[in-house]
């Protein structure tokens, strides 16, 4: 499942794009990755796991919300979010290793989850940026031949 696209949807138009992105689908992985890592662990009170979960999902929803408002400059907005609450998540999942609350190996493993789609959002931003430099950003929605699905 790492790097294709998931169909969560039949639904298809111009401002539903983001699913595309690898990213995005990485991101989405990553808080289900996170979610199971958090339901094992009996010992983390349900605040700091609504913390940790919370922050794992704002990672995709940021992407998202920065795809569909369709200016760069947004965009790039909410991919720094998104890379705000890949620290956030960060920060607290290393708490949960320094106070002995994760299993062996649970860190490592979403150590390096984690750092795969930092890298492919900080990749996403600098070509995005690379972009607006160029001026080659298109803000323009250009309508498709065909209708969208109903």
């Amino acid at each position: 499942m790492e790097g294709v696209a998931v169909e969560h949807t039949k639904r298809r138009n111009l401002n539903r794009g983001y699913m595309k992105l690898e990213v995005w689908n990485d991101a989405m992985e990553l808080f289900v990755f996170v979610d199971k890592i958090v339901g094992e662990t009996t010992n983390v009170e349900l605040r700091l796991k609504a913390q940790i979960l919370g922050s794992a999902q704002s990672v995709s929803a940021n992407i998202s919300e920065g795809y569909c408002r369709k200016s760069i400059n947004e965009y790039l907005y909410f991919l720094n979010v998104s890379l705000g609450s890949l620290g956030e998540l960060m920060t607290r999942m290393i708490g949960l290793k320094t106070s002995h609350r994760l299993k062996d190996g649970q860190f490592e493993s979403f150590d390096e989850f984690h750092y795969k789609v930092e890298n492919k959002l900080l990749a996403l931003k600098k070509s995005l940026q690379a972009k607006r430099r160029e001026g080659s950003w298109k803000e323009e929605i250009r309508e498709p031949r065909r209708p969208y699905n109903a």
